[in-house]
Order: C-alpha cells, then structure tokens, then sequence
C-alpha cells in the first residue's frame, strides 16, 4: 500500500492510483516514454533483435533499434499528493498481441503512440481500445527525421472520433510525457463522466 507524503499536524495521503498503457507500434518510443517520467528505475523486458525475428519484425524506418519490449515495461508517476499512475508499455509486435488482454485488465485509460513516418502502425493498437472501450489518446511522438503534420490531419489518417484526444509529444521529454499523462487521465475522465450521463438518461 502507498501512502502520500503529509504536512506536520495532518494524516498522511492515501493516493488513488490508476493504471494507464501505453501501446502502439514497434519502434515508436513506448519505452523510452516510460523511462523518461518514471520516478522509479522502469522494470523493462527488452531482448536484443535476433536474425530468426526478421522475416517477422518490419524495422524499415527504425533500423537502428537492436531491441524489443518482449512482455510489457512498467513505470510509476506521482501526478500529485493523491494521485499515482502506474504506466504498463504494450509489446508492439503481433506475435505478443496476447499480453495486452492482461496488461489491460482494470485500465483508466491508454497512450497510443504514432510515428508520423509509419503510421499505419498504431491501427492495431486505436482498433483494440475502440472495440473494448478504454478511453485513449493519441501521443504523436515527433522524432527529429519525421514529417510534421497539423493534429487534424492526423486524425483524419486515423479515422479517429472527434472526441478523441491527439496531442504532439516528445517521449523523451519527461515534462511533454507529463502533460500526455495528464490528458489522458482527463479524458477518461470525461468519457466515465459522459457514459454515466447516458446511463441515467
């Protein structure tokens, strides 16, 4: 159990923590996101690139990444006094597509994060949290070699909801990431508050 830090004279702070993921493409910076806002060392399961994964792991547009997420990273963000989020990264290939149904198991919310250069990428990922409704953003990681495009205009490649949330980050910036993480926490929020709403009309 996790408590908050208190001020002299009041009880100390049991934080609401919530669980949020992070999914989308190989390559696209999930774990470099996580470690980047993590305020503990991020648990990580990478494993190096081997020849046998070629035929099955597209690297065009990343071919200096030696390495893959094999089960999922986990991190841990105090957004406030009473409020944690646990951060859990998604494998990005097909052939550990099975580990999401556990990671994402009594989620708010999640971060699907796109590469402009490979966007196609992140369908899987906005089709599975649009089937299963979990609210989710997405975080259009802006890498140095990639096209910049309007938010609009990536929605529109996305065939995405007006409702849902693109914001432009940098997931090496733990201040952009902060600001991802608050708007994906707000929006889900707004997505409970509205499906109550239908509910009790």
């Amino acid at each position: 159990m996790i408590f908050g830090r208190s001020e002299r004279g009041k009880p100390p702070v049991e934080p609401v923590t919530l669980k949020i993921l992070v999914a989308g493409g190989f390559g696209v910076g999930k774990t470099t996101l996580v470690g980047a806002v993590s305020e503990i060392r991020p648990l990580r399961t990478e494993e190096f690139l081997t020849e046998a994964g070629r035929p099955v792991d597209d690297t065009t547009g990343v071919e200096r990444k030696h390495t893959t997420t094999v089960a999922m990273d986990f991190g841990r963000i105090t957004l406030r006094e009473d409020l944690v989020l646990y951060l859990f990264g998604t494998p990005g290939q097909e052939r550990f597509w099975f580990m999401w149904d556990e990671l994402s198991e009594g989620a708010l919310g999640a971060i699907v994060l796109a590469d402009t250069r490979r966007l196609e990428d992140c369908f899987a990922a906005v089709d599975y949290f649009e089937r299963r409704s979990i609210p989710f953003l997405i975080g259009v990681n802006c890498f140095e070699d990639a096209a910049r495009y309007p938010v609009e205009e990536v929605r529109r490649a996305l065939d995405l909801d007006v409702a849902v949330p693109v914001l432009l980050c940098d997931a090496r910036d733990r201040s952009s990431v902060k600001d991802v993480l608050v708007g994906v926490v707000q929006h889900a929020m707004d997505h409970d508050a509205d499906r109550r709403q239908t509910v009790t009309t």
